[in-house]
């Protein structure tokens, strides 16, 4: 993983005296709330409904076990003992006192970790597929270009005010992890015709209030002018995107009215001028950073076999470990949705002993995913039995990758001022319907979102819930078809909502129509797909 320079170092430090500086005006009263707002939030720090959040970046989420053992840390010493892993690979702590915050960024620079741009109308935190460095098949290293995007990005003096925040997810293989469609940039490395690699490159896709797909608005981008064209992009919608609607402000919405290939040969144009400034990184900086994300050295003359004489044991692999590029390796994935907890959480103890696993088991490398689970990404297949009896020591050993347990949601109306109605009860409620049947049911994504702002993603999921506002009542509206794979698709709204005891009855009819109508090897949406919608409204509304 990359690891700070003296610049990077002396650039996190020095933003942790600034802050305590801050933070102590506004306790004194020099600074007032309205003052003081955006310089928290350029911190990560938010005002929720109780306390304090703080957002602490994990950039393309990658961690260290000492990176691991210091969010554990924070967690137990200035939280409530646990953090909430987020859509956007960060953590979240949702119960910070506003004195503490400067000491929280204090501990986290001594192990290379900061709250910035994780708030703002700026680049936040650039995210990738979770399996990068492991899975087969891939171009290239995305980590290598998402850190120099990173860099180029950080304290960026013309896109530190953009009209409205701005996401951008990288990846390298025909599987997109990392929902790539659906962010205001998505970059996907590919070869050309000619073996050369670069990327594909998509622009306007997002969620919230405007749900759209990004249209490619160029099919090879050499890697030589990569951060020129990022910059060509950015340029535009910061010349562009309004400023006077924060409902009409995303890049989304640019992309949309002016059309795809307006915006395309503006970015063209633009790009044209940005080539002459030299933004572009030297090769020697490329292979610099390239450095820090050399494959480990994998043993040689590793066993494939695994035991699988344990039942359990058995399961937890075929539903939690995928395959890796080097022989007697595994991807094992760590769900963090057991039945009955909150999607995302982990408390300290369980971080702690994530990192142990890392450090003896998986070369010292953990990942955060976009769906809020953890990822070991290099475990030899000899040691994936050890891994899981401290998993299920820990309580985090359950096999639900991609099942209907395994469900994605925001904390919602329990923690967040910006939501309509509470998620964490609701993905509680259906998790434990439909838990006794989720090996029968098969891959289905459930997504909710407790307000129009789709920090669930409920947009992208097979089965999407979003919580709405019906005259001080929580509403839940139910959506179908979505995904954020590599087959994008949207979720369609199919009726009228419900409360929170009824929207759990609603998605167990939903399941119940899809196993009386699937054919063999089609899961959810497939089957959604080729029936249509009116059999799934028929098994809901009668």
């Amino acid at each position: 993983m990359y690891r700070y320079d003296e610049i990077d170092q002396a650039v996190v430090d020095a933003r942790v005296d600034e802050f305590r500086d801050q933070v102590q005006r506004r306790l004194s009263g020099e600074l007032d709330e309205d003052h003081f707002k955006p310089l928290r939030l350029m911190n990560g720090l938010y005002l929720q409904l109780h306390a304090y959040m703080l957002r602490v970046a994990i950039p393309y989420g990658t961690l260290s076990s000492a990176q691991m053992r210091m969010l554990g840390h924070v967690a137990r010493r200035y939280d409530k003992g646990y953090g909430h892993f987020t859509t956007r690979q960060n953590i979240q702590y949702n119960w910070i006192r506003l004195e503490e915050a400067p000491d929280i960024l204090a501990d986290l620079a001594t192990v290379e970790m900061h709250a910035i741009q994780t708030s703002g109308n700026c680049i936040r935190n650039i995210s990738s597929d979770q399996y990068a460095g492991a899975a087969a098949g891939e171009v290239d290293d995305p980590r290598i270009w998402a850190e120099l995007l990173r860099q180029w990005s950080s304290f960026h003096p013309e896109f530190s005010y953009l009209p409205r925040k701005f996401k951008i997810a990288i990846i390298a293989t025909e599987t997109d992890r990392a929902a790539m469609k659906l962010h205001d940039i998505g970059l996907q490395l590919v070869r050309n015709d000619a073996g050369e690699a670069g990327f594909r490159v998509y622009v306007g896709g997002g969620m919230g209030r405007t749900p759209i797909i990004a249209p490619v608005i160029r099919e090879f981008l050499p890697l030589s002018d990569y951060l020129g064209y990022c910059e060509a992009i950015l340029r535009v919608y910061n010349r562009y995107g309004r400023r006077d609607n924060i409902y009409k402000a995303r890049i989304k919405i640019l992309v949309s009215e002016l059309g795809a290939a307006e915006f395309t040969r503006q970015v063209e144009a633009e790009h044209l001028h940005v080539k002459t400034l030299g933004i572009d990184a030297p090769q020697a900086e490329v292979e610099r950073i390239r450095a820090f994300f050399a494959p480990p050295a994998f043993e040689t003359g590793l066993s494939d076999e695994i035991d699988l004489s344990d039942p359990d044991f058995a399961l937890w692999v075929k539903q939690q470990v995928a395959p890796h590029k080097a022989p007697g390796y595994a991807i094992a994935n760590i769900s963090l949705k057991p039945v009955e907890g909150i999607a995302g959480d982990a408390s300290a103890e369980q971080m702690e002993a994530i990192a142990d696993l890392a450090e003896r088991y998986s070369l010292d490398d953990i990942r955060v995913t976009h769906a809020q689970n953890l990822v070991l990404p290099h475990v030899r297949k000899t040691d994936l039995k050890a891994v899981w009896e401290e998993l299920r020591r820990i309580g985090l050993a359950d096999a639900n990758l991609d099942l209907a347990t395994d469900i994605i949601a925001c904390p919602g109306l329990d923690y967040c001022n910006l939501a309509n109605a509470r998620s964490i009860p609701v993905a509680q409620d259906i998790a434990q319907r439909l838990a006794p049947k989720q090996a029968e049911l098969g891959e289905l994504k459930i997504k909710i979102s407790g307000c129009i702002n789709a920090c669930g993603h409920h947009h992208a999921g097979h089965i999407g819930i979003l919580g709405v506002d019906r005259k001080g009542v929580e509403n839940y509206q139910l959506l179908l078809g979505g995904s954020g794979a590599e087959d994008t698709s949207l979720g369609q709204i199919i009726g009228p909502g419900f409360d929170e005891n009824g929207v759990a009855d609603a998605v167990e009819k939903l399941t119940n129509a899809y196993l009386s109508r699937r054919e063999p090897g089609e899961r959810f949406l497939d089957t959604y797909r080729r029936i249509g919608v009116a059999p799934f409204k028929e098994a809901v509304y009668g």
